[in-house]
């Protein structure tokens, strides 16, 4: 499916908030609006946004119907999440594709949200912007400077390797060009088979949090062994962020044994030490459009998530 790209924002642009997983902070959710309104955005709040039940931001039909209202109105140019966390999944399948097709709008989002990403991509083509409306105040300049050059700009996006990035050590040779497609392994894990869209000629964007060696291990397997891995070009792999060995675990390996183990025998270049995902200093990347690797630059070109 052709890439469905939406438009940059501008400045008057409305921007609706929502939170289709886990219920964020609401200083956290304060202080992000503040600074889309410095960056003359209308920002606007999911009606459910706050919502609690259990570890969700409300029940299912809520958080799809806050998310499927700002798909479904005119006036609304950019969707993003207030926060990951879990039951995004829940949902992922029932998004108003139809509307994302007749009125394409910036999604933003990464770590649970990849899952919304992937299935937008699978049934609209859509492309969307894995990472935040990060605030330089809490996040940092780089962070808050690649949102808004990523959301408000269509120039390509580069992001480089960070020999100081644990998994720069992954890195192997050779160039690969390819969609990039993917995100937060674990839901590139759980999309396998009903909303991973093909990954056919793709390069594979990687990241995680919180999994221990024998998830980051049975989800790769999982994968390989589906068939889903068969095609693709390249692996970019951005920061897996508190995945060590417990204290259940032995032998000497850690979360890069494992990656190295499961993703070399791929046999297609890889480009660890990407400062992406829930690390310090993370930056915003494209997902669904033509990108390359250049391993030996150290570096990752992503064409923009918007027009």
């Amino acid at each position: 499916m052709d890439p469905l790209l939406p438009n940059r924002l501008e400045p008057g642009d409305c921007v609706r908030l929502v939170s289709p997983a886990s219920t964020p902070e609401r200083a956290n959710v304060e202080a992000v609006v503040a600074n889309l309104e410095r960056l003359g955005l209308r920002p606007e709040i999911g009606r459910h946004a706050f919502d609690r039940l259990g570890y969700l931001a409300g029940t299912d039909a809520d958080r799809l119907g806050d998310i499927n209202d700002a798909l479904r109105d005119p006036t609304v140019r950019g969707v993003i999440t207030t926060r990951g966390g879990k039951g995004a999944y829940r949902i992922a399948d029932q998004l108003d594709f139809d509307a994302a097709r007749r009125d394409p709008k910036l999604l933003i989002g990464f770590s649970e949200i990849t899952i919304l990403h992937l299935s937008m991509l699978k049934h609209v083509g859509l492309v969307g912007l894995h990472g935040a409306a990060w605030v330089a105040e809490l996040h940092g300049e780089r962070s808050a400077a690649s949102f808004e050059r990523a959301a408000f700009a269509s120039d390509e996006i580069t992001v480089h390797s960070q020999p100081s990035e644990p998994t720069a050590v992954l890195t192997t040779s050779g160039q690969a060009s390819g969609r990039l497609i993917g995100g937060n392994q674990d839901m590139v894990a759980i999309a396998n088979g009903w909303t991973l869209p093909p990954l056919d000629g793709a390069i594979l964007l990687l990241e995680a949090v919180n999994l221990r060696l024998g998830h980051i291990d049975r989800q790769l397997t999982m994968l390989t062994n589906s068939g889903a891995f068969d095609h693709l070009v390249g692996i970019a792999v951005g920061q897996y962020t508190n995945c060590g060995p417990d204290t259940t675990t032995q032998g000497e390996w850690d979360e890069l044994d494992v990656l190295r183990d499961r993703l070399g025998r791929l046999g297609i270049p890889i480009l660890g030490g990407l400062p992406i995902g829930h690390g310090s200093n993370a930056e915003a990347v494209p997902i669904g459009t033509l990108a390359s690797i250049d391993v030996e630059a150290g570096t990752l070109s992503v064409a923009s998530a918007v027009k």
